[in-house]
């Protein structure tokens, strides 16, 4: 019983102890939950306190935001109404500009009036005094006038007709000059001239034969002048007629390598190039209508447009010349929307007249014409062909995209080469501007005209000078000078020091 009683003391002692560390744990607990609720409060007190500070901070922004906002608007509306009180008032003088306009229309039409009243009186007193209505005095003031200008009308004409002679012969002396200058020696000997290489100067005494008979035998085969001079290893063969030419050129190149020459084998050898020829420039025919899509071309015009390929026109072949403004016709008619084909083959044709222009008087474009015309070509291609040199008026777009063609293909750098003379004039001429500047020494122009040298004296001539000197001949060649493309300056200036060691 005692041990009993000892338990339950002692365990009754425990308990309270436990009780009692547990209120001491309980209120520390709940004293540093207060500290946290304190520090809570304090911390949403200056949230709160920093808000307030921000919402005032926007609320005074948005005041003087607003009352900027006010304040342009009351600009903009006073400026708005001046705009009004302008405008009114513009308008108020308009309608009093219109109201001055109307009354100044209604004046003018009274005072119109008027005068047409006057007229009508003044007209019917003086038919009245005259006893002429207004048409007959007319028609005897006019006859009057005729028989006072009869002398001068009769010395007008006098004059034309002295300035229609004198232009009429300055316009035949151009013409003839033309004419002249055409075939001059040295463009007819261009044109006309073909030069064989041989093999050996000892083919020379061959070719002229015993007596001259085998020479005289080419030359009567083939229609051609056989010149042998003491040019080495060279004939020349000339004519105007660049087929014979080439029948010639053929037969001495077969003539050569056979090795027999005597007139029946130069007859034979004739014949077979006359045949090769003919073979090739009907193929060279044949072809240029192929590349240009045109199939069932007439032999004879295919044989003629393939005689084109030895006929030159201002050193330009003739047939390469039709072909390129082929190809640029059908160029301008598909950019037009116009039939391609019929503008192809205008610009084809279009030089055909040239193949037979030795034979067949007038100008190449209407013998064209007539050639087409009659192996059965289209009437616009020929119409285009007869007027591409105002021959006849042109009437057809096909005329007019030919005319352009051809000018384009002629035009273009390179298609026409120019006489020896001519280049060395043009180049002279380049050389006599330069030199006429002051402290030019010497000039020179190379690269075909494309450059020009100048050399000026030191002593005369600075570097500055040198350079305005350059622009100035520039600005003189580009107002004087004849060339194409553009010409480069170059001013050279050089000082030279020189002794001598005695």
């Amino acid at each position: 019983m005692i041990v009993a009683a000892a338990f339950a003391v002692a365990a009754l002692w425990y308990a309270r102890k436990t009780v009692a560390e547990s209120r001491i744990t309980n209120d520390a607990d709940a004293e540093r939950r207060l500290e946290q609720v304190r520090a809570i409060e304090q911390e949403t007190k200056s949230v709160l306190l920093a808000a307030k500070e921000e919402a005032a901070r926007r609320r005074d922004e948005a005041e003087a935001e607003v009352r900027e906002r006010r304040a342009e608007i009351a600009r903009l509306e006073q400026r708005t109404n001046q705009r009004e009180e302008g405008l009114e008032r513009r308008l108020r003088e308009l309608d009093s500009n219109e109201q001055r306009l109307t009354r100044r229309e209604a004046e003018l039409e009274g005072l119109r009036q008027t005068v047409e009243d006057e007229r009508a009186l003044i007209t019917r007193e003086l038919e009245r005094v005259a006893a002429l209505s207004e048409q007959e005095a007319r028609v005897e003031v006019v006859r009057s006038v005729e028989g006072e200008l009869v002398p001068e009308i009769a010395e007008r004409i006098r004059q034309a007709e002295v300035q229609v002679r004198e232009e009429a012969g300055e316009r035949s002396r151009e013409i003839l000059i033309a004419a002249m200058q055409r075939q001059a020696s040295e463009q007819s000997g261009e044109a006309s001239v073909t030069v064989v290489h041989l093999p050996s100067d000892e083919l020379k005494g061959r070719i002229i034969g015993r007596e001259g008979r085998n020479i005289r035998a080419l030359e009567a085969a083939t229609g051609v002048d056989v010149i042998v001079d003491d040019t080495p290893e060279a004939i020349v063969l000339s004519s105007f007629d660049p087929v014979r030419r080439e029948v010639a050129r053929a037969t001495l190149e077969r003539l050569f390598s056979d090795g027999r020459i005597h007139p029946a084998r130069i007859e034979e050898m004739v014949v077979k190039a006359r045949n090769e020829l003919a073979q090739q420039i009907k193929h060279e025919g044949e072809q240029a209508c192929q590349d240009i899509g045109l199939t069932n071309v007439h032999p004879e015009l295919a044989r003629l447009l393939g005689t084109l390929r030895y006929r030159n026109s201002y050193g330009h072949n003739v047939l390469s010349h039709s072909q390129d403004t082929a190809a640029i016709a059908g160029m301008i008619a598909a950019e037009i929307g116009f039939d391609e084909q019929i503008a192809k083959e205008a610009a084809l044709f279009h030089d055909i007249g040239k193949a037979v222009e030795h034979d067949v008087d007038g100008p190449h474009a209407i013998v064209g014409g007539e050639i087409l015309a009659r192996l059965g070509r289209p009437a616009a291609v020929v119409q285009a062909v007869r007027s591409h040199h105002y021959d006849e008026e042109p009437r057809s777009p096909a005329a007019a995209i030919l005319m352009t063609a051809d000018a384009i293909s002629a035009a273009r750098p390179g298609a026409r080469r120019e006489s020896l003379a001519s280049t060395i004039k043009r180049l002279e001429r380049i050389e006599a501007i330069s030199n006429e500047f002051r402290g030019v020494e010497r000039s020179f122009a190379v690269l075909a005209g494309k450059e020009l040298r100048v050399l000026v004296k030191p002593d005369e001539i600075s570097d500055d000078e040198a350079q305005i000197m350059a622009r100035q001949i520039a600005k003189r060649l580009h107002g004087e000078g004849s060339y194409s493309g553009r010409v480069k300056v170059v001013v050279l200036r050089e000082t030279r020091s020189v002794e001598y060691a005695k």
